[in-house]
């Protein structure tokens, strides 16, 4: 028979992979082989948080990712990190980071300003040519040339 600690971190691990997809305390008893009151005592005394904070936790975590790295509006990032309510998102969100979603957005340099590849190169890249002419090369870039030919074509 596997520890019940061993079975938590199996329960644990699903919050953490299928944090977007509506879990419930009865689901991830069941991944752990235990009741949902055992498994809730459990998982307090073991991470010493409940799973639904360590599950609302992993996804404003992945939402602040978000915010920082692509241009998703917020009401989209709610639901791409499993949330249906965007005044409970932003409450929790202001809760766990002391800002709203779209302040901590303006406090971090927006997703555009963290592109590994330079905007010139870019635009160059994907400037119009003629039918017949024939692409000209990107210049190489820490590995970038593959995969921008890729995108040409």
């Amino acid at each position: 028979m596997i520890a019940t600690s061993r079975h938590l971190l199996r329960a644990r691990d699903v919050i953490d992979s299928r944090y977007a997809e509506p879990l419930d305390v009865a689901a991830l008893a069941r991944v752990a082989h235990v009741s949902p009151d055992h498994f809730t005592r459990e998982f307090r005394r073991v991470f010493g948080e409940t799973p639904h904070q360590y599950l609302l936790t992993r996804r404003m975590e992945r939402a602040a990712a978000l915010l920082r790295s692509t241009d998703h509006s917020v009401t989209n990032i709610c639901g791409e990190v499993g949330l249906t309510s965007l005044g409970s998102f932003t409450t929790s969100f202001r809760r766990l980071y002391g800002m709203t979603p779209t302040a901590y957005r303006d406090a971090h340099p927006s997703a555009a300003s963290s592109a590994p590849i330079p905007t010139c190169v870019l635009m160059a890249a994907m400037r119009p040519r003629g039918r017949r002419r024939v692409p000209a090369p990107l210049p190489a870039r820490d590995g970038f040339r593959e995969a921008a030919a890729a995108d040409r074509h």
